[in-house]
């Protein structure tokens, strides 16, 4: 459905992305997440043809950004970070303005406007004032314009930024029930956001992807390595021993549990040495009461990533 080749934009001498490329499957919700400034604002106006890149290209459900781009404007639906409203408007007098310049034909006006309404959750407001809205709703009225066209792609900015909490669920959900009929690119700084939303990720920083996947396979890939926990009981210097003494250990850290003699120590190895680790903490007359692998977090996975730290 979208399909991004080696994007590059510069403003002046300032390079804001580099052979940007990914792509993106019919149906699909797609998180581009990154850091404030990453890049992901440029990519998204770039894809919505809102202006050109420096170089590269990109074809969006077939139609070529260069030589078609209205064509993707009338198949786009776009939510940029601050939606453009009319807080004077209520509304509906706002969606039949936007289903105007859009070029809704007047007969269709009326369902087009009905229809994103009801995907937007707008039913309850719809007669009110948009400058009378909680964030949260005209977050939902800027949903609801991307919408009024029926279009195939949405293309989000940071949509749930400076939303409360109640506020952010209900456009998460609103967001996930859309998928499916519309591809969309949902782009974040907000680590939560993708885990919740999307099923497939492209990190971008400093203008570059660094890596594309699904949040599981991303957790997988990171450093090819184990990450295990113990809870010790015993000499906690004894167990340090016992514990480098294997070849496979990349990194140990440990902390005291309390005002026990209990010590929990992390460990990352480059394979599973549970079993043999279990037996020499054990021959060493030390209590084990815990041993488990444990995941990495998709904080983590993004913290390596944007600190120039690889994946394996």
């Amino acid at each position: 459905m979208i399909e991004v080749r080696e994007l590059t934009r510069y403003y002046g001498e300032k390079r804001a992305i580099h052979n940007v490329s990914f792509e993106v499957q019919k149906g699909e919700i797609l998180g581009l997440l990154g850091p404030n400034a990453a890049g992901k604002t440029t990519t998204m106006k770039i894809l919505t043809c809102y202006m050109p890149p420096t170089s590269g290209g990109a074809k969006v459900a077939g139609f070529d950004i260069w030589d078609q781009p209205m064509e993707i404007k009338t198949l786009t639906g776009y939510l940029p970070e601050n939606p453009p409203l009319y807080s004077d408007l209520n509304v509906w007098e706002y969606l039949d303005f936007v289903a105007k310049i859009k070029g809704v034909p007047a007969p269709k006006r009326k369902e087009a406007i009905s229809v994103a309404i009801e995907k937007a959750a707008l039913g309850d407001v719809q007669k009110q004032v948009v400058g009378s809205l909680s964030k949260g709703f005209k977050q939902r009225v800027g949903l609801g314009q991307a919408l009024l066209n029926d279009p195939q792609i949405l293309i989000l900015d940071e949509p749930t930024v400076g939303l409360d909490p109640r506020q952010i669920i209900e456009i998460r959900e609103l967001i996930k029930k859309l998928g499916g009929d519309h591809t969309i690119i949902l782009s974040t700084h907000i680590l939560p956001e993708v885990e919740m939303t999307c099923g497939r990720v492209v990190i971008i920083n400093e203008g570059e992807v660094v890596a594309e996947d699904t949040p599981g396979n991303l957790t997988r890939r990171l450093k090819g390595s184990e990450r295990t926990v113990l809870e010790i009981g015993g000499d906690a210097k004894v167990a340090s021993e016992v514990i480098k003494g294997f070849s496979e250990v990349q990194k140990l850290d440990h902390r005291k549990i309390d005002k026990s003699d209990h010590v929990r120590f992390t460990l990352e190895t480059s394979t599973d040495i549970r079993h043999d680790l279990a037996k020499a903490i054990i021959t060493k007359g030390l209590n084990l009461y815990e041993l488990r692998t444990e995941s990495y977090s998709l904080e983590e996975i993004f913290l390596h990533l944007t600190t120039k730290e690889e994946v394996a």
